[in-house]
């Protein structure tokens, strides 16, 4: 098998100084410039745009290649600041690397300065829909006082009430579900340097039973890391009892805050 393929992690602005535990992971820096790209050298027949795109749909192949490149990336960042590379990212050449590193040297400058001393932290908030209508006469002025008014009615009245009620107990889970989701985001917000909002995740692909209502990335300064942890624990005590969950992941390389422009 011949490696003639370069795969590409990340972009640094200091060469790694752990040159072992690289060569243990297959792993070398060139240098191009002021940039130290870290690199493996890989196979066409896993590789080439061909294969690639075939080994993509293998789940397993493909779940094991995102896990070495997180964890590649995050160990260069312990290191250096970085500028993170897609999954898969793949050039023909030493020549077509330092070519692309020319062409968008500025912007890979300007990327290294705005992540740097910063993490990738990802939070998604979410809701069971049972959990908030059980709480939702405690919670909502309006629908404890149509309650009031179902129970001091007569049948037929308290029947018509309980329809109406139920189209209000709908509007009152939208408002809440805003409300609560505002209110999260913006204490994460108010810790953070950059955000990133991202579509919720039906929950057929979560694997969860609740319903995601956030779904974004905030771009952290490492000495903010703590706190920002700290939030989520206080906001997850506050909603639990209403049916709210926070769930934080990272950190993570800064793959949301990254966008490399070619040189005008």
């Amino acid at each position: 098998m011949i490696n003639e393929l370069i795969y590409v992690f990340c972009v640094t602005n200091t060469a790694p100084d752990f040159v072992r535990i690289m060569e243990s992971q297959g792993l070398k820096s060139l240098i191009f410039d002021d940039f130290c790209v870290i690199v493996k050298y890989v196979s066409e027949n896993e590789y080439s745009e061909e294969n690639l795109k075939k080994n993509l749909s293998d789940i397993k192949w493909l779940e094991a290649g995102a896990r070495e490149h997180i964890m590649i990336i995050n160990m260069i960042m312990e290191y250096s600041t970085v500028v993170p590379f897609k999954f898969g990212t793949i050039f023909q050449s030493e020549d077509n690397l330092k070519k692309f590193i020319t062409d968008y040297s500025d912007s890979l400058i300007k990327n290294l300065v705005h992540v740097e001393g910063k993490e990738e932290w990802a939070v998604k908030y979410f809701y069971d829909r049972k959990a908030l209508c059980a709480q939702i006469d405690e919670i909502s002025d309006e629908a404890a006082a149509m309650e009031k008014q179902i129970m001091s009615s007569s049948p037929g009245k308290a029947f018509l009430l309980k329809r109406k009620k139920n189209d209000l107990i709908e509007n009152e889970i939208d408002r809440l579900c805003k409300l609560y989701g505002q209110e999260c985001y913006n204490e994460f917000n108010n810790l953070s340097k950059s955000t990133n909002l991202n579509n919720v995740v039906p929950k057929e692909f979560t694997g969860r039973n609740d319903e995601m209502i956030l779904n974004a990335t905030f771009l952290v300064s490492k000495e903010k890391a703590i706190d920002f942890l700290t939030t989520g624990s206080v906001l997850k005590r506050k909603y639990s009892n209403l049916g709210f969950d926070i769930e934080i992941t990272g950190p993570w390389p800064p793959f949301s805050f990254i966008s490399i422009k070619e040189k005008q």
